[in-house]
């Protein structure tokens, strides 16, 4: 199979799709990948690097896509890449379309056969490929969240784990998974006063019993979310319903009971965000303010250490792109539900079911695409 790799394009977006290690494999099993150049050099891949490897480097984009049968990404293809898709190619990237309409209909308009990072599972019901980006940007997220609560940038002014006589600083996460874990555990680091919001029992049952000496918990339900936030110095938005639009839970009326000054992390953006006041940011303009509230939502956080980043997602991804290139699409999704599971879009039809309950566009099972 033809792998290709372009250079990522969306704004301060550094990591690349094919490690030089991952492009090692594929050409050892007899597949010819493709490079764009330049593509891994926010990762510290050369180009050289990749040759060293068995690739062969292309200068443009359009080369890459025209070339590819198979196209390996990180974020989710730019209007001017959707445009290059083609029916029978297989796409390979995170997608998120549940709050993004545009895209889902251009990848439904070019045929392609889409299959998304973020709904791949795994036998025990986790999500193996968005499972890296989760704890990169989980463990970003009290960094950033720190940033923007200095008063230069609009915040309170707090420092996050306080001086002698001075208390640290709040911080409330709101959901335990994984990004939930990671941001607690490194904001009680910085010495904070942690408490994790959640409505699973076990899991809060296993947070005590791991990380009782770190972090609080506490039940998620309103009452308690909004007695905490309205203490809160920081807040980080962690929950995930796989492949769906995140659910909104803190509103803009709720803005008015908390300390001006706040501040607002929202690693849940992707997926449209889980406050009702979250727009998507980048790197080059990160934070803006509603009613005295910092909020910090950009949409590709990890892309900020993008080294780190591009070697744990490529760890991840790599069995998969290898299946994918070994089998093709169709048998390899067939021989792997959890594979199956990440198919997004094939032939113009939408196959994945929380998407097109969000979108309100009419979905038809996996398992019938593997019949076309």
């Amino acid at each position: 199979m033809i792998i290709g790799c372009p250079t990522e394009i969306k704004n301060q977006e550094y990591r690349v799709g094919v490690t030089p290690a991952a492009a090692t494999e594929a050409v050892l099993r007899g597949h010819t990948v493709l490079i764009q150049t330049g593509a891994g050099m926010g990762a510290g891949f050369s180009d050289t690097d990749y040759t060293d490897a068995g690739a062969s480097i292309l200068d443009t984009a359009e080369q890459i896509f025209a070339q590819a049968e198979m196209v390996v990404k990180v974020k989710e293809p730019q209007p001017v890449e959707r445009a290059m898709l083609r029916e029978g190619q297989i796409l390979f990237t995170y997608l998120h379309l549940a709050p993004d309409e545009a895209q889902t209909k251009d990848l439904l308009a070019s045929g392609v056969t889409a299959i998304a990072y973020e709904t791949v599972t795994d036998r025990d019901g986790g999500l193996p490929l968005l499972a890296p980006m989760s704890e990169v940007a989980g463990k970003l997220a009290p960094q950033v969240g720190s940033w923007a609560l200095q008063k230069a940038n609009g915040g309170l002014g707090t420092l996050m784990g306080g001086v002698p006589g001075v208390l640290p600083a709040n911080v409330v996460v709101i959901g335990g998974g994984n990004v939930g874990v990671h941001a607690a555990r490194v904001a009680a680091g910085m010495g904070a006063d942690v408490t994790v919001l959640d409505m699973s029992l076990p899991r809060m049952r296993y947070l005590d019993d791991a990380f009782s000496s770190e972090f609080k918990t506490c039940y998620a339900s309103k009452a308690a979310t909004a007695e905490l936030i309205a203490t809160a110095d920081m807040v980080v938005g962690a929950v995930l319903i796989p492949g769906a639009a995140a659910p909104k839970l803190i509103s803009r009326a709720q803005l008015s009971t908390m300390k001006p000054g706040a501040v607002l992390v929202d690693v849940a953006i992707d997926q449209g965000g889980c406050f009702e006041t979250s727009k998507a940011t980048t790197h080059d303009d990160p934070i803006y303010e509603v009613d005295g509230i910092v909020h910090y939502c950009v949409a590709n956080m990890p892309g900020a250490v993008a080294r780190t980043s591009t070697i744990a997602l490529g760890n991840a991804t790599m069995p998969f792109m290898m299946a994918l290139a070994n089998k093709g699409w169709k048998q390899a999704c067939a021989d792997d539900v959890h594979l199956l599971n990440g198919l997004n879009t094939h032939k113009g039809h939408l196959t994945y079911a929380a998407v097109g309950v969000a979108l309100g566009m009419d979905v038809i099972d996996p398992t019938e695409a593997l019949k076309m």
